[in-house]
């Protein structure tokens, strides 16, 4: 049977034989990259790591993207790449964790682009908050940033999207929602806001051609990711580790299918089963990663 990869139009749709929407497609091509073609996508934090990648490989498949960060000087150099590759794409200077001026950043794509196809919810901030420092400004700002940020933007986009029977979101969670870590309860809180406001919506749109995910990029040596070793700690098991190309192609071939979940790595989904069938031998291993 001949594989083709399936392209998306300015309406979600293959115009090819046998056409269907390219969020409900099942059967993906394992040969050619899943195009993207005529969609209108945003993406958060993309002035680095993982963001930075997504938006470049989203218009090196044909999207027109629009980056959101807070460093003018690395978005005007994404800028540049993403034209070369889809003229009309642009960055936009914002702070997602100011929810106000990031519903206003996506109701002027909207309007200037006429809807928003993708978006993908990735900027975050990551800041040790240990016991002894209390309540610290860190927590609030954690949680502008991390949650309110997704849920800002995802809940600007949805009404679109619902009222043409077509989207996807994506919201970057992380393991530590699975197995929170000591001296981090602000980031692991944060995200597994994330991850359990973002499966009560995927099931609210279910089957009204809307797809929500959550997705867990396992550990990637990003500046936020490498700061968590940088107070001596060890880095994740190999098993763990993953590129931010690795991560982008995961999800550009993973978003629009059935499951909500996109799982970088296998192993964090074990940690619920250690916490249930060995309790003191797991916290014994979380704890270790304190100290």
């Amino acid at each position: 049977m001949e594989r083709r990869s399936e392209a998306v139009t300015a309406s979600g749709l293959d115009r090819r034989p046998c056409s269907r929407p390219i969020i409900d497609r099942v059967h993906r091509s394992r040969v050619t990259p899943t195009r993207y073609d005529g969609t209108i996508a945003v993406v958060t934090g993309a002035s680095s790591g993982i963001g930075r990648r997504l938006a470049l490989d989203l218009a090196r498949r044909g999207a027109t993207v629009v980056g959101l960060a807070r460093r003018a000087e690395l978005l005007a150099e994404l800028e540049a790449q993403l034209k070369e590759m889809t003229p009309n794409s642009s960055t936009v200077v914002c702070d997602v964790g100011d929810s106000e001026r990031y519903r206003g950043v996506l109701g002027a794509i909207e309007a200037e682009h006429g809807r928003i196809d993708i978006l993908v919810n990735d900027a975050g901030t990551e800041q040790l908050t240990p016991v002894e420092e209390g309540l610290s400004d860190a927590y609030r700002r954690i949680f502008d940033v991390n949650f309110f940020g997704v849920v800002a933007g995802t809940l600007a986009v949805l009404p679109g999207m619902l009222a043409r029977r077509s989207g996807i979101v994506v919201n970057v969670s992380s393991d530590s929602a699975r197995a929170p870590e000591p001296r981090h309860g602000a980031y692991a809180a944060s995200k597994a806001a994330v991850s359990a406001f973002t499966e009560t919506v995927a099931h609210e749109v279910a089957d009204r051609g809307v797809h929500v995910h959550v997705l867990y990029p396992a550990w990637v040596p990003t500046a936020m990711g490498m700061s968590g070793t940088e107070d001596g700690g060890p880095l994740p098991p190999k098993v763990v580790r993953r590129s931010e190309a690795q991560v982008s192609a995961l999800v550009l071939e993973r978003m629009g299918g059935r499951r909500m979940e996109i799982n970088a790595a296998a192993l964090p989904l074990l940690a619920p089963i250690g916490r249930t069938v060995a309790p003191v031998l797991y916290q014994k291993a979380i704890r270790s990663r304190g100290h």
